[in-house]
C-alpha cells in the first residue's frame, strides 16, 4: 500500500470515529420523550420568523444575536430537555436542557442562512458538549426550528460549514419540542453586567454592532450642522429592557454595575436613542457616586433641566432636549474649578464612541473637542 493510500486510510478511519458524535450530544433523549411545550415571553408577528439557538453559554449568544441587524428580540432560556419546568440550578447539574436562545427576526432585514452564518462564527462547531471555558451537556450547540419549512434550510447550511472542517461538525439540527424561559436574572445579562464572562468574540460583537447602527443612521451624518429628532418607534424597540426603561420611564440603572462608570478612554458619549453627541470624555471624573460623571455638557442648549420632587427628594432631572430620554440628574456638588456641577448620568441612556472611532461612526466634526 501506498503512503498516500496508507494516509487516506488513516483520515477515513479518524472521521469515521468521530462521525457518532454528529448524530446529537443529547442522543439519549429522544424526541418522542421530551414534554412538549414553549414558554417564552416573546411572540413573533406575521411577517416575523423565530429560531432557537444553543451556542454554549445563552448569555454570549443573547448579547450577539441582540447586536444583529434584522433581529427584532432575543431572550434566553432551556430547550430539548427531558423534563419540564428546569431551573438555572437543575440544567447546571445535567438536566439535559441546552442553554438557547430564542431569535425573533424579520427575514426582509435578514436572512435564516445569514443569520446561521454569524452564529456559527461564535462556536467551535466540532466540540462536544463544551464553549469556550463551559464543558456540560446544557453548552451543546444547536440549531431548533419551530417551522418545518427551515429544516432543510438549516441541513444545507450545516453541509455546508462542514466543507470548512476536517473534524465532524456536531450542531443539533431538531425541531424545537420545549423550550423554558430562563429566569430574569439571566436575560440581557451581559447588558446588567458588562463585565461579565463571554466565551464569545468581542470583536465579533462589535462588528454587528457597527453594521446594526449604520442601518438606524443610514446617512452617518453627525456633523455639527446635523438636526436631531425623537427616535422612532423602530429605535426604541431596539433599545435593550434597561435602556427603555431608563430613557423613556425615567428608571435609574444600579450604581457601580453599568457599562460606563468606570469607562476612562478618550472619546464622546452620544444619546442612545438619537446619536446626539452630549458629553466628552474630558469633563468626565470620578465622583465616587457610581455613575458617570461630568462637569458639564457639550452644548448646555441640547438639554432640559427641570424639577424632581420624585421619592421625597428635591432633584433636578436631565434629559435630552431633541429626543426626550431622560438622561439623569444635575447636582451642585462638581468639582470646584470645573464650574461645582455634577452630571450624573445612566450608562443606558448613553453610547460611548472612542476617539479613534469617531471617524468611522461619522463624527470627525467632533473631534476638535479634544484639540488642546
Amino acid at each position: 500500500m501506498s503512503v498516500l493510500a496508507v494516509a487516506v486510510a488513516i483520515a477515513i478511519g479518524t472521521y469515521l470515529a468521530f462521525t457518532p458524535k454528529n448524530i446529537s450530544a443529547s442522543k439519549s433523549f429522544r424526541l418522542a420523550d421530551m414534554p412538549e411545550e414553549i414558554v417564552q415571553q416573546n411572540q413573533k408577528a406575521a411577517d416575523e420568523a423565530e429560531i432557537y439557538l444553543a451556542g454554549g453559554c445563552f448569555w454570549g449568544t443573547e448579547f450577539l444575536m441582540r447586536n444583529v441587524p434584522g433581529v427584532v428580540s432575543v431572550e434566553v432560556g432551556y430547550s430539548n430537555g427531558p423534563t419540564r419546568n428546569p431551573t438555572y440550578h437543575d440544567v447546571c447539574n445535567n438536566s439535559g436542557h441546552a442553554e438557547s436562545a430564542h431569535v425573533i427576526y424579520n427575514p426582509d432585514g435578514i436572512t435564516l442562512p445569514k443569520l446561521l452564518d454569524i452564529y456559527y462564527q461564535s462556536i467551535d462547531p466540532t466540540f462536544v458538549n463544551h464553549q469556550g471555558n463551559d464543558h456540560g451537556i446544557q453548552y451543546r450547540t444547536g440549531v431548533y426550528f419551530s417551522n418545518p419549512e427551515d429544516e432543510e434550510i438549516i441541513k444545507k447550511s450545516l453541509s455546508n460549514l462542514q466543507s470548512s472542517f476536517f473534524n465532524p461538525v456536531v450542531v443539533e439540527c431538531k425541531p424545537i419540542k420545549n423550550f423554558y424561559r430562563a429566569e430574569e436574572e439571566h436575560q440581557e445579562y451581559l447588558y446588567k453586567n458588562p463585565n461579565g464572562y463571554c466565551h464569545v468574540s468581542r470583536s465579533l460583537i462589535d462588528e454587528q454592532a457597527k453594521i446594526n447602527a449604520a442601518r438606524e443612521f443610514p446617512n452617518k451624518d453627525f456633523s455639527r450642522d446635523k438636526t436631531y429628532d425623537k427616535p422612532s418607534k423602530k429605535v426604541l424597540d431596539k433599545l435593550s429592557e434597561l435602556q427603555r426603561a431608563v430613557t423613556q420611564d425615567a428608571e435609574t440603572e444600579p450604581p457601580y454595575k453599568n457599562e460606563y462608570n468606570d469607562e476612562s478612554r478618550e472619546g464622546i458619549y452620544v444619546d442612545v436613542t438619537n446619536g446626539q453627541p452630549l458629553f466628552v470624555s474630558t469633563d468626565k471624573f470620578d465622583s465616587g457616586c457610581g455613575w458617570p460623571a461630568f462637569s458639564k455638557p457639550i452644548d448646555k442648549n441640547v438639554l432640559i433641566e427641570r424639577k424632581d420632587f420624585s421619592f421625597g427628594m428635591d432633584r433636578v432631572e436631565v434629559r435630552a432636549k431633541a429626543s426626550g430620554s431622560h438622561l439623569g440628574h444635575v447636582f451642585d456638588d462638581g468639582p470646584k474649578d470645573k464650574g461645582g456641577l455634577r452630571y450624573c448620568i445612566n450608562s443606558a441612556s448613553l453610547r460611548f464612541i472612542s476617539r479613534d472611532k469617531m471617524p468611522e461612526e461619522g463624527y470627525s466634526d467632533w473631534l476638535d473637542l479634544f484639540k488642546h
